[in-house]
């Protein structure tokens, strides 16, 4: 038995400060979710040992061009016809009530409420034929965990909401990607911000690592302040990433050597645990707090106010130039989930009622300002050609204002739920550049050409990083299951 002469907390590493050995073996107090740094990387290599795709020999365009991936999150579904696929000849009642405008692709239109985005539209691949048939009704919870984990879900009440988060569902992408592709520097691996997935009180459902374990789960990094708050982004706090006020880096530096100390004294116990690779987790840890690396990514301040400004001083537009650093960091998967939760009015894309004003004066020029900066500043800074930017909504909205298809009571000024047809986003990574992949009807009702189903766009993301899309994973019940059932879209990449 290992005997460590003297006083805890005394002789050995922090006077003052009563240590158990757990301490020891812990970093500066900073835990995510209950799990210290270490044990967090510790189990996510455990299970990347799993990996299946490590035999599997990729190819085809795009294959593992990405370093990383910021996935840009529409939550409420945004329309489609409104902004990037406006019709021209059609009823006044499917006609947006904005106007067209030319793009730097010829032919291309898209309304006035982009005129940023217009201008950029040559670095980045428009997919305008996203489409699926969805399980039971129109439903945002059932759509949002579709696009995140690739699967359908199990139940749906019938007023269209979901049973909470369950340590049985399956993992938002962002998990399986960091548990099988982790960062190569010392920084938070998946970041998401800047408030939950949501529609009305079910909170959170598709945007957890599930039967993965919580060492998987995103840093959520959920600024205070309602949905409205404009300012949230300037009150972000990750106090758990700094060291606590009575543990300097000094500290954490003695706790190292005594870490060797006690692993020189304990050959048994090493030899019982060598397979655990315990001072690779711990150096890896010690190494993110110490490093500063995930702090200092976090401190929008060290922007330009120019810079700032061009992103937008808004909730989203600072989510994007944060998407933008923590990449530029090392942080290998960064969600941005559009900061209104689905089922509510005001700056919302679920535009059952209020759609002029609501696009025209809220949401439309946050996403035109915000998205536009993010793909031109990473092509500035030549981080576009490995970065993946994926911007994509659940489904929609009908092409005739007015009808229901949900269920929902909607006026001429609105638009219902349509997952028949809609448009989404790839830039970056390997994905073609002004590009249009798929071709909607005269009214966008339904893709005339290359259907795209939202899971195959998972799949392409998982391509695009080197995994392949069937790498088999094991639930909760130990069932083996793929990481997504679907086809790579190889025509989206060069």
């Amino acid at each position: 038995m290992l005997r460590i002469p003297g006083q805890l907390g005394k002789d050995l590493c922090d006077p003052g400060l009563g240590m158990t050995r757990r301490d020891v073996l812990r970093v500066g107090g900073a835990s995510l979710l209950g799990l210290s740094l270490a044990d967090v990387l510790q189990l996510q290599k455990a299970q990347a040992a799993t990996n299946s795709s490590e035999a599997f020999s990729g190819s085809g365009p795009g294959w593992n061009k990405a370093k990383s991936v910021i996935m840009v999150y529409l939550q409420g579904g945004p329309s489609h016809l409104d902004l990037w696929d406006p019709k021209q000849d059609v009823p006044d009642n499917v006609k947006s009530v904005f106007n067209p405008i030319p793009t730097k692709l010829p032919g291309v239109n898209f309304t006035e409420l982009l005129p940023k985005l217009a201008q950029v539209n040559d670095k980045f691949t428009m997919i305008r034929s996203v489409s699926y048939t969805p399980n039971g009704l129109f439903n945002h919870t059932a759509a949002i965990y579709q696009i995140h984990t690739g699967y359908t879900t199990d139940k749906v009440s019938p007023s269209g909401q979901l049973e909470p988060p369950s340590p049985k569902d399956f993992p938002t992408f962002g998990s399986n990607i960091i548990r099988l592709e982790q960062p190569e520097v010392p920084m938070l691996p998946f970041v998401m911000l800047p408030r939950p997935l949501q529609e009305s009180n079910v909170v959170g459902k598709g945007g957890t690592a599930g039967f993965l374990g919580r060492a998987y789960d995103p840093y959520y990094l959920y600024p205070s302040g309602d949905d409205m708050d404009m300012e949230k982004m300037e009150r972000i706090k990750v106090d758990d990433l700094d060291l606590r006020p009575e543990v300097s880096s000094a500290r954490l530096e003695r706790r190292a050597r005594l870490r060797d100390l006690i692993n020189d004294g304990m050959p048994a116990v090493d030899k019982a645990v060598a397979k655990y690779d315990l001072n690779e987790y711990y150096d890896k840890a010690l190494g993110l707090i110490l490093s500063g690396r995930a702090r200092e990514a976090f401190d929008l301040k060290a922007e330009t106010d120019a810079t700032r400004d061009r992103y937008g001083r808004n909730t989203f537009g600072q989510s994007c130039l944060l998407a933008r650093r923590l990449v530029e960091a090392g942080t290998r998967v960064v969600e941005v989930v559009w900061p209104k939760v689905a089922n509510s009015d005001n700056h919302s894309w679920d535009v059952h009622t209020g759609l002029s004003n609501r696009m025209r004066n809220q949401s439309a020029p946050m996403l035109d300002a915000g998205l536009s900066a993010l793909i031109s500043d990473l092509d500035e800074r030549g981080m576009l050609e490995d970065t993946l930017v994926v911007t994509i909504g659940e489904f929609g909205r009908s092409p005739q204002r007015g009808v229901s298809t949900s269920g929902n009571s909607n006026n001429d000024d609105g638009r219902d739920h349509w997952p028949y047809c809609y448009t989404g986003i790839v830039a970056g990574g390997g994905a073609k550049r002004g590009f249009v992949y798929g071709k909607s009807d005269g009214t966008a009702s339904a893709p005339l050409d290359n259907p795209v189903h939202p899971i195959e766009i998972l799949a392409s993301v998982y391509h695009a990083i080197g995994i392949n899309p069937a790498t088999i994973v094991y639930n909760h019940l130990n069932q083996p299951r793929e990481l997504v059932k679907a086809e790579v879209v190889h025509n989206l990449f060069a």
